[in-house]
């Protein structure tokens, strides 16, 4: 050897098995065992709790998330979290895993996990496929399970009975459980009784639908993400998608990828008005245009109704103060939400109106906006209107 490497070495011979044991003292970490079950399992290091938007809709499961991940294992366990899907319970789950390890326990073992992936780690050790160890004994050391989907274990009898009894060591040795469903514990009609029972035994909190307001604030976190500048997009753009999509955040998020792969692939355009919002998902709200959906007469039809006035009273040439307001905001709206809308085209509309009477009244209402929060609600609800 030293003739050969022209290095002097000290030769030591040893047995084959001393040799694997002096490998498993060298290498403390390289546990062959540890990703025996959910080697796939992993936490999403994008969702945490600063990108996740609070309103009145998911406040309290808001709240209950960091108070379990500020304490894991000391208060409510387990944290029950139900709602429709696309709602935020997934990114809840993973910006509580991801706040402890970030916050005093790096090394604490936290398994993400959904039923489906349980349910088939658990027909692998049934037939005998995982012979390196017991699937209970993997969850010894585990210190968070976050278990998202529970719903999906229904029906499926010795599936449950396992995750029962893992369920209960976890609980005992005062490691934290966090639970998402579809719906609350009491309406998992077939799942075991003895699982409704302890999932109502610690704090049980809903997600609720969003509210416009939030959903806009929800479209504006993610337009940043998705390094666009928010104001190049029409506030009417969002308050149109935040009516449209308000069912589910991921239908939400999925029609503002839409609408930025069509102006980026597009339009090429740097700014997004309400018009183009609208093609870019015609496919998803079944509109070929702002056109078809919108037209002066209707919101000329909306905005009369709403200040108790009559359509021809707004178009007319009555000049009272309560109706040359009214008259004023439905140019506004016009001209905010048909684009195509020329200042004379309104002024045809409105008594054959000249286009520079239009642009002062639109503008009187642009100035007055900036610090009249009652006309700031009055127009958030006749768009919803309109939009209806």
């Amino acid at each position: 050897v030293s003739e050969i490497s022209e290095t002097h070495f000290n030769i030591k011979f040893v047995h084959i098995d001393e040799l694997k044991d002096l490998e498993d003292k060298e290498n403390p970490k390289k546990d062959k065992e540890e990703s025996t079950y959910f080697p796939y399992a992993k936490l999403n290091s994008k969702l945490t709790f600063d990108n996740f938007v609070v309103g009145q809709f998911n406040k309290e499961a808001s709240q209950a998330a960091i108070i379990i991940a500020s304490n894991p294992g000391k208060l409510y366990n387990p944290l029950f979290i139900h709602s429709e899907s696309g709602l935020g319970k997934t990114h809840l789950l993973h910006a509580i895993g991801n706040f402890i390890l970030e916050n005093g326990r790096p090394d604490a073992k936290i398994l993400y996990i959904t039923a489906n992936d349980f349910v088939e780690e658990y027909i692998k050790y049934v037939r005998a496929d995982k012979d390196s160890e017991s699937l209970k004994d993997f969850f010894k050391d585990v210190d968070v399970l976050l278990f998202d989907d529970v719903q999906f274990l229904v029906n499926k009898v010795k599936t449950e009975e396992m995750f029962f009894y893992i369920y209960q060591r976890l609980v005992q040795e005062g490691k934290q459980i966090v639970i998402t469903s579809d719906r609350q514990p009491n309406e998992l009609k077939d799942l075991e009784s003895r699982l409704v029972t302890r999932f109502n035994q610690g704090l049980v909190v809903s997600i609720k639908q969003p509210d416009e307001n939030t959903c806009v604030e929800i479209l504006k976190k993610k337009i940043e993400a998705n390094g666009q500048n928010i104001n190049s997009f029409d506030n009417s753009v969002l308050h149109f998608f935040a009516t449209k999509f308000s069912q589910n955040v991921r239908e939400l998020e999925g029609a503002l990828n839409r609408l930025i792969f069509y102006v980026v692939n597009f339009k090429q355009s740097n700014h997004v008005t309400l018009e183009v919002a609208v093609e870019a998902v015609s496919s998803l709200t079944g509109a070929k245009s702002i056109s078809a959906e919108l037209s002066e007469q209707k919101i000329i039809d909306v905005v009369s109704d709403y200040y108790n006035l009559t359509p021809n009273q707004l178009v007319g040439k009555n000049r009272n103060n309560q109706i040359t307001a009214a008259r004023h905001i439905a140019m506004y709206l016009i001209r905010e939400m048909l684009p195509d809308s020329s200042l004379k085209k309104i002024g045809t509309t409105f008594g054959g109106r000249d286009h520079t009477t239009v642009m002062n009244g639109v503008q009187k209402v642009e100035k007055e906006l900036k610090n009249n929060e009652g006309l700031k609600t009055a127009l958030s609800d006749l768009k919803k209107r309109i939009k209806q």
